[in-house]
C-alpha cells in the first residue's frame, strides 16, 4: 500500500456539498440541440449511464470509508458521495421524459444496471485480502472514470457552440451544474485511490478497463438512441459523425480526448491540473437549478 502521491498544482480544497436541484422537462424537445439528433443523443447517453454508475460509486465508497485515516479526505469523500447521489437522481429523472417523447431507454438501462450491479458489484469472496483486492480494484476504476467525468465537465462548461446552436436551456443547466460539480470534486477519487493503494500498475490496468468500458457503452448507447428515435427513418451513429461533431464544438473533440490519456497515465498526474475550480464555483453560484430555478 502506497500513500505517496503527486502534489496538486495549487491548494483549491473547498467544502463539498450536495446541492438540491430539480428540473422541469416539459418544454425540452427530443432533439434539444436543434437540428442535430446525433449530438443530442450522444450526450443523452449520460442519462443512461450515470444513474446506475453513480449509485455504484456511492456503494463502493461507503465500503471504503473504514480504510480512510485522513480526516480531511474522509470529509471530502462524504461530500463526494452526497453530490454523486444527487447526480444519479437528476439524470434518472430525465428518462421518463424521453419515454414520453417516444424513446424508451429501458432495454439499454437494463444492460447498464447489470454491468454495475453484477459485473462490478460485490462478489462472494473470502474475508481479508481477496475481498480487499476487489474493493481496491473498484476504487481505482472509479478514479479513472472520474478523470473522464472531470474532462467532460470542463468541456461542457466551455462548450459555447451549444449556446450558439440554441441548445435547450434546461438541459444545458443540468449538464453544466453536473459538470461544474465534477470539476469541483475532481481530485477526490484520485486522492482516495492514492491514499488506500496508489499502485501505478493498478492505475494503468484499471484505466484500460474503465476507458474500454466507457467507449463500448457510449457508442452502444448512441447507436441505441439513433436507431430507436421515432423521428428518424434510418438513424445511425458512427465514428466519423463523432469526429465531425467534435470539430464543430458540439461534442468533445477526438484529439482532446486522446490527449487526456497520457495525462492520466503520467506518474506526475494530479486532477487539479484539469479544469478550473474558480470557473466551476462561479457557474454553481449562477446555475438556475442550483439556486432554486426550473
Amino acid at each position: 500500500m502506497s500513500n505517496t502521491q503527486p502534489a496538486p498544482e495549487a491548494s483549491e480544497r473547498i467544502a463539498l456539498k450536495a446541492r438540491k436541484v430539480s428540473f422541469d422537462w416539459q418544454e425540452t424537445p427530443l432533439h434539444w440541440v436543434p437540428g442535430d439528433p446525433f449530438a443530442t443523443h450522444t450526450i443523452n447517453v449520460l442519462h443512461l449511464l450515470l444513474p446506475a454508475g453513480e449509485r455504484w460509486f456511492v456503494h463502493v465508497y461507503q465500503q471504503v470509508l473504514p480504510y480512510i485515516t485522513d480526516e480531511e479526505l474522509r470529509t471530502d469523500v462524504i461530500g463526494f458521495i452526497g453530490q454523486e447521489a444527487m447526480h444519479s437522481q437528476a439524470h434518472d429523472d430525465v428518462l421518463p421524459h424521453l419515454k414520453k417523447l417516444g424513446l424508451d431507454p429501458t432495454p439499454y438501462t437494463a444492460q447498464v444496471d447489470w454491468l454495475f450491479e453484477k459485473l462490478l458489484g460485490d462478489r462472494t469472496l473470502p474475508p481479508g485480502r481477496p475481498r480487499e483486492w476487489w474493493l481496491m480494484e473498484r476504487v481505482a476504476i472509479i478514479a479513472a472514470i472520474e478523470h473522464y467525468t472531470a474532462f467532460l465537465g470542463n468541456w461542457v462548461l466551455n462548450a459555447d457552440e451549444l449556446d450558439r446552436r440554441g441548445a435547450d436551456a434546461t438541459m444545458l443547466d443540468l449538464l453544466r451544474w453536473h459538470g461544474a460539480e465534477e470539476v469541483e470534486h475532481r481530485s477526490v477519487a484520485f486522492e482516495l485511490f492514492m491514499h488506500v493503494d496508489g499502485g501505478y500498475r493498478r492505475r494503468v490496468r484499471t484505466w484500460a478497463t474503465a476507458f474500454s468500458a466507457l467507449v463500448f457503452l457510449w457508442q452502444r448507447g448512441a447507436r441505441f438512441f439513433m436507431e430507436n428515435d421515432p423521428s428518424l427513418k434510418d438513424g445511425r451513429a458512427s465514428l466519423p459523425q463523432f469526429v465531425r461533431a467534435g470539430r464543430q464544438g458540439v461534442l468533445p473533440s477526438t484529439s482532446a480526448m486522446l490527449r487526456s490519456v497520457p495525462r492520466y497515465l503520467s506518474r506526475g498526474y494530479h486532477p487539479s491540473q484539469e479544469g478550473s475550480t474558480a470557473q466551476a464555483v462561479a457557474y454553481l453560484a449562477a446555475s438556475p437549478a442550483a439556486n432554486g430555478g426550473h
